[in-house]
């Protein structure tokens, strides 16, 4: 479809670079050691990009994608760039070689890439392409960098669109409606609303939890064409006006974890991988027995190599901590932490495993915490980043 092409920069994401010890072909370097090797060698710069609502319909105060650099010895957030001119870019995609950066664009029907810089940090927009759907609210890229996958939360469908060779958004490749019957929620299960795009470990099936149907969809990915198909099961029925949102793999595990948002529970399902098939196990509360106020979930995500998995609540406005069973993946709830902060709308562990972030977006904030490899527990640092809006992070390495 043709492409549309508009002003401006990208800017937004979060990362942080720490040492650690090493393995060498001779055994194990102490951690003195590794730390005087690190020494030794340039640090390798690190990026946060971080995605924000704009418009009045969002009560946004947001203004474009902004980039931070983090550095790599203390964490520290330094501004380096805004790329404004943007429409809600809430939602940020890395490539794996960190070349390109995908954005989609809420309430909109189109997607943007941009350009990154892999020594600044900077990005530039090289071009924006039709979706096929509206209000994209999560999108993804396949193993290859080949193909981006987007949900459209409004219009009800998952789009697929080509990456050509230099990053930009080409062709729309295909737009699949999902089908189903909305759930009893008279105002958030209208249709269907696709809320994630999750590939499974091995890049051969495409996880979509949808919040207006009560159901994660699995489709099979053709890896040649981009294309998707159901599978035999074609999804897993959730709880009825559970309203899944977001999930995560274990990284060893056959387990997802589901986040569904509109009863406020995370749920456990065993995966099939063969067949791409799902099974229930448990659900749990994301709130403590003693909060009687509104609440909805937001965001997901594991840390501690599978061991804890970090939940954030709307209203609450906290961060839940479960423990997983190390050999089942089944869940214990540790407690929760305040976000300090109104509405964490997105968290995410940073890549060695040693923070967490939450972005705050209705207090302009993002927050980091230290977590206790042990424990799962976490410690708020003293940097926070003020930012408008913030509802997506994406870090680079």
């Amino acid at each position: 479809m043709a492409s549309r092409r508009l002003d401006g920069y990208a800017d937004c994401i979060v990362k942080a670079v720490h040492m650690h010890p090493v393995w060498t072909r001779r055994g194990f370097v102490s951690a003195g050691m590794a730390a005087a090797l690190t020494a030794a060698a340039p640090a390798q710069p690190a990026f946060a990009y971080v995605g924000c609502y704009t418009t009045a319909k969002r009560y946004a105060r947001g203004d474009g994608i902004h980039v931070f650099r983090v550095d790599p010895l203390t964490g520290t957030w330094s501004h380096i760039q805004r790329v404004d001119s943007l429409v809600n870019p809430s939602l940020l995609v890395l490539s794996r070689d960190r070349k390109f950066l995908y954005s989609a664009h809420g309430d909109e029907g189109y997607a943007s890439a941009f350009a990154v810089d892999r020594e600044t940090g900077r990005l530039t927009l090289l071009n924006q392409a039709e979706t096929g759907g509206m209000n994209g609210v999560h999108l993804a890229l396949d193993k290859s960098g080949r193909f981006l996958v987007v949900a459209n939360y409004s219009s009800g469908g998952v789009s697929v669109l080509a990456v050509n060779a230099d990053g930009r958004l080409g062709e729309t490749v295909q737009v699949l409606p999902l089908p189903g019957t909305p759930g009893p929620h008279r105002v958030e299960q209208t249709n269907a609303h696709p809320h994630q795009i999750l590939f499974d470990p091995a890049g051969r099936f495409v996880v979509v939890p949808d919040k207006g149907l009560d159901r994660i969809f699995v489709f099979g990915f053709d890896a040649k064409t981009g294309k998707l198909t159901p599978t035999a099961q074609g999804s897993g029925v959730a709880r009825t006006l559970s309203g899944p949102r977001h999930a995560a793999f274990h990284p060893r595990l056959p387990v997802l974890w589901v986040l569904n948002e509109i009863n406020n529970t995370v749920a456990v399902w065993m995966w099939e991988a063969e067949r791409g098939h799902m099974k229930a196990a448990q659900i749990l509360t994301t709130l403590p027995a003693d909060y009687t106020g509104e609440n909805t979930t937001s965001e997901s995500d594991v840390g501690g190599s599978g061991r804890f998995v970090y939940c954030s609540n709307r209203g609450h406005d906290s961060v839940a901590i479960f423990a997983a069973d190390p050999a089942t993946g089944l869940l214990t709830p540790l407690g929760w932490e305040p976000s300090r902060g109104r509405i964490p709308r997105f968290i995410c562990v940073e890549p060695t495993g040693r923070f967490l972030y939450a972005a705050n977006e209705q207090s302009d904030n993002i927050v980091s915490w230290r977590i206790d490899g042990t424990t799962g527990r976490l410690t708020a640092t003293a940097e926070v980043i003020q930012t408008p809006s913030p509802v997506s992070i994406v870090l680079s390495s």
